[in-house]
């Protein structure tokens, strides 16, 4: 009998669920529009589960024009306005608006010569212990609190230290595969 790799358990059954937890989540990543697009999301997801946005992430993709910071640093009332009637996507104006302001904030950080990897990267100072289980990871830490409001005096929205905490996670800033996760790193 094939048994499946024990996975972190909040990943459940879920193929895509599974599959991204398999090959992105806790995966360092250290590319600047893929870190800015994984951030975007991570806002949209507020008061959401991740499944949601997961499910809807292509279609992000498409109406977000990959994600191109200079292409959604100009969108207009009339963009927004169809963004707001695409059931595709989190019809949230807030959220919209959102990703129109980190647009922007990220072009100014790369307009002064910031490098939007290197600086989110910054925060990190050495990789952290891995959770025994679930109940062991925080919801945010000293370091997504400094993310946080680091993010917003830039001008970045929907970047509280809980939704820069599930960013670090994702985008592979902090390991949070439980000890009994075949993606943990083995323990020394």
């Amino acid at each position: 009998m094939n048994e499946s790799p024990k996975r972190c358990a909040w990943c459940g059954t879920d193929p895509l669920y599974q599959a991204y937890h398999d090959t992105e989540w806790g995966v360092p990543c250290r590319d600047s529009r893929a870190l800015f697009e994984l951030l975007c999301l991570e806002g949209a997801q507020a008061g959401l589960s991740w499944i949601t946005i997961l499910r809807k992430r292509e279609h992000y993709r498409q109406v977000f024009d990959g994600f191109d910071p200079e292409r959604i640093a100009a969108y207009d009332a009339d963009k927004v306005a169809a963004l707001l009637l695409d059931p595709g996507i989190v019809r949230n104006r807030s959220k919209v608006a959102a990703f129109i302001s980190n647009a922007q904030a990220w072009l100014q950080m790369r307009d002064e010569g910031l490098d939007f990897a290197e600086w989110i990267w910054a925060f990190v100072e050495r990789p952290p212990g891995h959770p025994v289980s679930t109940t062991d990871v925080p919801a945010k830490t000293a370091v997504s609190d400094a993310m946080s409001r680091a993010l917003q005096a830039r001008g970045f929205k929907f970047v509280g230290s809980t939704i820069c905490y599930a960013f670090m996670q994702a985008a592979g800033l902090v390991n949070d595969h439980t000890r009994d996760c075949w993606r943990a790193p083995a323990q020394h």
